[in-house]
Formats: C-alpha cells, sequence, structure tokens
C-alpha cells in the first residue's frame, strides 16, 4: 500500500494496525484531500497511542474506554507558554472544542468502517440526535457538546492597521490579500487560482472544485480596485515565468517560480498581522469580513451561500447575525465606496521588497 511509507515514518502508530491501514488507504484512493488525510492521521495516531498507554485494544474497545478518551481531550492541561496561541490574544491554551470534534470524528469514521467490515456489531463513539418526546430520549446529545462561536471580524481602526502594514508589502502579497478580500476566498482557494482561472474582461474568478472545502465549483466576481493591482502583478509575474500555470508564485531563491504554498502564505499574513499589532488576524479574517460586510450591504441569505460556496446556509447565518441586519438599509447605499477602500491602498502603496 503506498501510504504505508510515509504514516511508518511519521506515524509507527499507525503503521503497526492493518486494519487503520487499510481504511486511511481505502479514503486516500477515493481522493480525499490531502490535509483531510493528514488530520485524520493525526486524529487516529492520538486514539492510538491513548489506547496503548491504557493496554487497550483499539478494535475491541468499548463506550467506557472511549469515555475515558473524552476526559482526556477537555481535561488536558494547558500548553506551556509559547507552544500554542498567543497568550495576549486571551484564547484558551486547552484544546479547542472544533479540534476535540475533529478527534472524535475520525475515530466515529474509523469504527464505521470496522462495523462495515463485519469485524464489530456497534460503534462505541455515539452520534447526537433527536426523539420527539421526552420518553424517546428527548435531545441527546453528542459525546462533547458544540461550542459555536462567532467569528472575530476586526474593527475599523485593525482594518486601517492592518493596511498600514500591507502598503509597503511585495504586489504578489497586496495582490493576495486584496483578492481573499474582494472574493470571500479560503486559503486553499487563494493560493490554488491559476492563470486561466481568471476573467479579467468580466472581473470574474473561477474556484475549481477541487480547491474547495465542500468540492462544488463557483464563479465570484472581483472588484475594479483588485482588477487593477491584478493587472501590475500579472507584469510583474511575467519577470518570475511567463509559463501559465500557478497564479502566485515563491519568489525566494530556494523555490524561486514554484507555486505558493498555502503555509507560506500563513506565514505571511501573520507576519503582517504581528507588525500590526493585530495577532488575531489571520488568512480566514479576510473571508470573515467579506461575508460580513455583504450582510451589511443587504445581501439575501442565499446569496451569500452561494457567493461563500456554502453548503450549509446556517454557517452563512453566523455572518448575518453578526452583521447586525436591521442596519442593512442605512448602510447599504455607502458599501461600493467601502468595498473599494479596503483594497484601494494596497493598490496605490510601493511595494518595499519581498518575502
Amino acid at each position: 500500500m503506498a501510504i504505508t511509507v510515509p504514516l511508518a515514518e511519521r506515524w509507527p502508530v499507525l503503521a503497526a494496525e492493518p486494519n487503520v491501514l487499510a481504511w486511511l488507504g481505502i479514503r486516500s484512493a477515493l481522493g480525499i484531500a490531502p490535509r483531510t488525510l493528514d488530520a485524520y492521521c493525526r486524529g487516529l495516531a492520538e486514539y492510538l497511542s491513548f489506547c496503548a498507554a491504557g493496554s487497550a485494544d483499539p478494535l475491541t474497545a468499548g463506550r467506557d474506554h472511549v469515555a475515558r478518551y473524552v476526559r482526556e481531550l477537555t481535561q488536558r492541561p494547558p500548553q506551556r507558554a509559547g507552544a500554542g496561541r498567543d497568550p495576549s490574544s486571551g484564547a484558551n491554551l486547552r484544546l479547542a472544542n472544533a479540534t476535540i470534534q475533529q478527534r472524535l470524528t475520525v475515530v466515529r469514521l474509523f469504527y464505521d468502517h470496522l462495523i462495515e467490515e463485519g469485524l464489530r456489531d456497534n460503534n462505541p463513539v455515539g452520534r447526537g440526535r433527536y426523539a420527539p418526546s421526552a420518553r424517546m430520549g428527548g435531545n441527546r446529545r453528542g459525546l462533547v457538546p458544540h461550542e459555536v462561536r462567532l467569528p472575530w471580524i476586526p474593527d475599523e481602526g485593525d482594518w486601517r492597521k492592518i493596511l498600514n502594514v500591507a502598503r509597503i508589502e511585495p504586489i504578489r502579497n497586496r495582490m493576495m490579500l486584496a483578492l481573499a478580500y474582494d472574493a470571500g476566498l479560503r486559503r486553499e482557494e487563494l493560493c490554488c487560482l491559476r492563470t486561466d482561472d481568471i476573467d479579467p474582461g468580466h472581473r470574474l474568478l473561477r474556484i475549481r472544485a477541487e480547491t474547495t472545502k465542500g468540492r462544488r465549483e463557483r464563479v465570484v466576481p472581483y472588484s475594479a480596485v483588485s482588477g487593477e493591482l491584478l493587472r501590475a502583478y500579472l507584469g510583474h509575474r511575467a519577470g518570475i515565468s511567463i509559463a501559465r500555470g500557478p497564479l502566485f508564485l515563491s519568489e525566494s531563491r530556494r523555490n524561486h517560480a514554484d507555486p505558493l504554498t498555502p503555509w507560506t502564505w500563513s506565514k505571511v499574513v501573520r507576519r503582517i498581522a504581528v507588525a500590526a499589532g493585530v495577532p488575531r488576524f489571520g488568512t480566514h479574517t479576510l473571508r470573515h469580513l467579506c461575508l460580513t460586510d455583504l450582510a451589511h450591504a443587504g445581501w439575501e441569505l442565499h446569496a451569500i451561500a452561494t457567493f461563500a460556496g456554502h453548503r450549509n446556509p446556517a454557517t452563512t447565518l453566523q455572518y448575518i447575525h453578526l452583521s447586525g441586519r436591521e442596519l442593512a438599509s442605512k448602510l447599504a447605499h455607502g458599501m461600493a465606496q467601502l468595498h473599494d477602500w479596503r483594497v484601494a491602498m494596497l493598490a496605490t502603496a510601493e511595494p518595499a521588497g519581498h518575502a
């Protein structure tokens, strides 16, 4: 199995379990995204290590064992200072609720596989279910309640701080910041853009299905201001490579003209955020800000969901709630100017150097 070699190197505990390798091999063959596969491997490695520490067989583990695993995840001591998030942000250094949910989901899916293969009769990781009456059990929650937190959105002061730092960035970085906000792009969607995904005549971007979280292709517009930045960047890019292909290229000596990776882009944004004194600003903040501004402008829920590529409109409702929808009629008239203002400084700045 092709997946065995890298697993043996990164997670030896997985390589020792044939059933785990079989399941991961199936998921890989079905075209699971590399980052999702990595998350599966990481989550299963943690669970199998917990089983090994308690001398438990993961293939026959029961609900009591899973309950102890849940307790270990939820009561894990805080990480040491500097090992996790920035303590100054006020974030809890324990495992985030979303991380715990991800860990349990991976274990649940693995046990589903064992049931399908006839190796188990039940799944020890329960699912939250709803029953219409108390006699039937009422509303049954999952092993760990889901916490739904509203996304953090920078205020105008924070945004100005970011722009003051970003305006001296190279043209590539300013272009990426502008498009990430303008088109509400996720990090992978932005970094995976290709030159043939752009329709400059109509100022449209094609977001290919294989680059999206939900595997759903969409076409989104970008502003005239971003169009000017794009024209300038394409001229700059021609000096790096004239070949068609990935839109954003690395300009470092080691990886010159290679496609810019999402991890490199995260480092760029992190550097800008730290320099601006806005540590909570990240690659996904630009998407949150864009969708919130659209809600402020009075866009309907379905239109925002389509623009964002949300499969479930409930995800989009977070931005509607955050927007103060009752103010939409007052703000709608000024949104065109506000939308352009957010990226105008990026278009007029002179680059100071390369990242």
